[in-house]
């Protein structure tokens, strides 16, 4: 296959972490999609070229997937190579309620919807660790069989942004599905090496300024940073993360009750150091100078959209494994599909109510009635489970996806409207 540039969708770009990352791999933007207005400004100004729609991505009057589909009404148009995004994550943070098909703000189950209608060659979708915790198990599985439905083998993973040179712990999880054809080509990137330091990496700023301090500071800041917490609008300002991530950053010198205007001053004294600049905190979610990435609004509203962001040196080693895998530049292997949740696939393929014991059988493994009951809890969350009583037993099947998948009547609608103000 020739080379050529590979285009890209993004959903959510926020403020162009992924998209820079993917632009270095090689995909060409024919389309980002974003909420926050702020944020939007941050894309068009960096790349005034690209097209950049504000509003609600799930919004049929916002964009209309189908327009950018291979087919009948498009007969002379490709499949865009990439759908990506960074759907929003609070329906799956630990540190909210876990909601996820129940909060209005999650997009997943939508996005994966959208991969019929567009038929992109490869899907990328990165979230929160709590993603991958046993309580969206169910979850998962219900998307990995969705993607197969549609022809793609789909995976998830769990990556360390320190992996890739990002001077931060920040793990994310990511899925990524390719159409079948294409999906045995595709590896995983490998880490590239041990990431710098946050002295390291933000010495220079911290000395910009005049500060005599400085090298002192670096020395003792010698580990990479914790995860950088972006929040939402639904919490107060700019600040770097609940109280254990405060006291880790507080072993590395630096102040997280809040952020600061500009570097520190000559002769500035600190009780255990100074507080960082959006600037500095930036270079920490992997953003490089070099990169000359202007971030529009507010204090604030700055913070948050790096904060929130994907760090762009990991959405890049992404980015240059699926083109690989869309270029066949690597050798092929069997890919295998891994079973995130048992219980979900027994009650899925089955006809008829189930027993616990019944349940247990199907699976194959040795799980006893209660880790059943604790898996069928979990899937209550997500799904609508269907009990029939007796006197001597109860029965369990499956029913709906509670997700917002796109349905007209579904209760997102209503309530992505009554807290549009605050989703972020």
């Amino acid at each position: 296959m020739g080379e050529q540039q590979l285009r890209v969708i993004e959903i959510c770009a926020g403020a162009g972490g992924q998209a820079l990352g993917l632009e270095k791999a090689g995909f060409e933007h024919e389309l980002a999609i974003e909420l926050d207005s702020n944020a939007v400004r941050t894309l068009r100004r960096n790349r005034p070229a690209w097209k950049v729609v504000q509003g609600d991505v799930a919004d049929p009057n916002v964009w209309d997937p189908a327009d950018y589909a291979p087919g009948d009404e498009n007969p002379d148009r490709d499949p865009i190579d990439l759908l990506a995004g960074g759907v929003p994550c609070p329906p799956f943070t630990v540190a909210g309620k876990q909601l996820g098909a129940n909060d209005e703000r999650d997009l997943f189950a939508w996005a994966v919807e959208q991969v019929g209608i567009l038929k992109p060659r490869a899907v990328m979708l990165e979230n929160v660790r709590g993603l991958s915790h046993r309580r969206f198990a169910a979850y998962r599985q219900h998307v990995l069989n969705k993607f197969l439905n549609l022809g793609y083998v789909a995976e998830w993973q769990l990556l360390q942004a320190s992996d890739f040179g990002v001077p931060q712990l920040r793990p994310r999880f990511v899925l990524v599905a390719l159409q079948k054809e294409d999906a045995p080509y595709f590896y995983w990137p490998k880490p590239v090496g041990t990431p710098p330091t946050v002295g390291e990496t933000l010495r220079d700023l911290m000395a910009s300024c005049g500060w005599e301090g400085a090298d002192a500071w670096a020395e003792k800041a010698s580990k990479v940073a914790p995860t950088i917490v972006g929040g939402s609008k639904k919490h107060g300002g700019a600040d770097l993360g609940p109280t254990r991530a405060k006291a880790a950053w507080k072993l590395l010198g630096v102040d997280a009750l809040g952020i600061a205007n500009e570097p520190p001053q000559p002769g500035s004294r600190y009780d255990f150091g100074p507080k960082l600049t959006c600037e500095m905190v930036a270079l920490l979610q992997g953003w490089k100078p070099e990169d000359r990435w202007h971030f529009e609004g507010g204090k604030t509203s700055v913070y948050r959209q790096i904060g929130n962001a994907f760090p762009p040196p990991v959405a890049e080693a992404l980015g240059r494994s699926i083109k690989a895998a869309l270029y066949r530049e690597v050798e092929p292997y069997q890919r295998t599909q891994s079973v995130h949740d048992p219980v979900y696939e027994v009650l899925r393929d089955a006809d008829t109510y189930l027993s616990l014991s019944q349940i247990a059988r199907a699976t194959g493994l040795p799980m006893t009635p209660k880790d059943i009951e604790l898996h069928i809890n979990h899937l209550a969350l997500d799904f609508e489970i269907d009990i029939a009583e007796s006197p001597r037993s109860r029965k369990y099947k499956l029913g709906e996806f509670r997700a917002f998948r796109g349905q007209d009547d579904h209760l997102r609608h209503e309530q992505f409207l009554k807290y549009r103000s605050r989703i972020s």
